[in-house]
C-alpha cells in the first residue's frame, strides 16, 4: 500500500488537469488556472511523499509524466487557445494562428519525454520545467480579471499570444541549466540561490499578487543562470 500512495497523488494531479480542461472549454479560465495550481501542488507532493516513504518505482515515474502532459501541457494550451478567442480576431489569419496555442502541449510532451531519459537532469533541469511554464500561463487569466486593465490589451493580443506560445515552447526544450527546488539540506550556503528565489517570490506575490508570477519565472531563470556561471 505504501508504494502506491505517491501514485494515488499523481492520479489526483491528472484528475485536476482533466477538470481544468473542461472548465477552460466552458470559458471558466479562472477555475482552469486554479486547477493548474492544485495540480502543481500535487505534483510537488507526490515527489516529496515518494522520497519520504522511499516509494520510487518505474510505474510512478511514467505515470507522473503522463499526468503532467495533461495538467501542464494540454490544459495550459487550452487556456491560451481560449485567450486567443477573446483577443480581437485577425480575419482568416486567426483561423490558423489561434491553434498555435497547442504548440505548448507538443513541446511540453517533448520536454517530459526528454526528462525521463536524460541522466543529466537528475539534480538540476535543462530547460524550463513544465509546471513552471503552466503556472505562468495560469497567471494570465488571473491578471486580466483583476484591476490590471492596462495589461489586458497587451495579453489579449493575437500577435503577443503567438510569440508567447512559441517563446515558452522553445524555453521548455532549450538546454539552459536551471536549478531544481529540491533541498538536500537546509544549509544556507548550499541553497543560497533557492532561498533568494523563495524570499523574492513571497515578497513579490504579497505586493503584486498574480502579476508577480511572470516576474518570478524570469527571476528563476536569471538566478539559475547566475548560479551555474558562478559554479562554472
Amino acid at each position: 500500500m505504501r508504494k502506491h500512495i505517491p501514485n494515488a497523488i499523481t492520479c489526483l494531479n491528472l484528475l485536476s488537469g482533466c477538470i481544468g480542461i473542461v472548465l477552460a472549454f466552458n470559458e471558466n479560465l479562472i477555475g482552469a488556472s486554479y486547477a493548474i495550481a492544485i495540480a502543481a501542488g500535487l505534483d510537488f507532493l507526490d515527489g516529496y511523499i515518494a522520497r519520504l516513504l522511499k516509494a520510487f518505482s518505474e510505474l510512478g515515474k511514467q505515470l507522473d509524466s503522463l499526468a503532467d502532459i495533461v495538467s501542464f501541457g494540454v490544459l495550459p494550451s487550452v487556456i491560451v487557445y481560449q485567450l486567443f478567442l477573446q483577443a480581437p480576431q485577425l480575419g482568416m489569419l486567426s483561423n490558423y494562428i489561434n491553434y498555435s496555442a497547442f504548440i505548448i502541449a507538443v513541446f511540453s510532451a517533448l520536454r517530459l519525454a526528454k526528462f525521463n531519459i536524460d541522466t543529466r537532469q537528475e539534480e538540476n533541469f535543462l530547460g524550463l520545467p513544465t509546471p513552471a511554464n503552466a503556472l505562468l500561463i495560469a497567471s494570465l487569466p488571473l491578471i486580466i480579471s483583476g484591476d490590471n486593465f492596462f495589461l489586458r490589451d497587451y495579453i489579449l493580443n493575437a500577435f503577443f499570444l503567438f510569440i508567447f506560445s512559441l517563446g515558452m515552447s522553445i524555453l521548455l526544450v532549450m538546454e539552459i541549466p536551471l536549478m531544481s527546488l529540491k533541498f538536500k539540506s537546509l544549509s544556507f550556503n548550499d541553497n543560497v540561490y533557492r532561498y533568494i528565489l523563495i524570499i523574492l517570490t513571497v515578497l513579490l506575490i504579497l505586493i503584486f499578487k498574480f502579476v508577480a508570477v511572470p516576474v518570478v519565472i524570469f527571476l528563476y531563470i536569471l538566478l539559475s543562470i547566475i548560479q551555474f556561471r558562478v559554479v562554472r
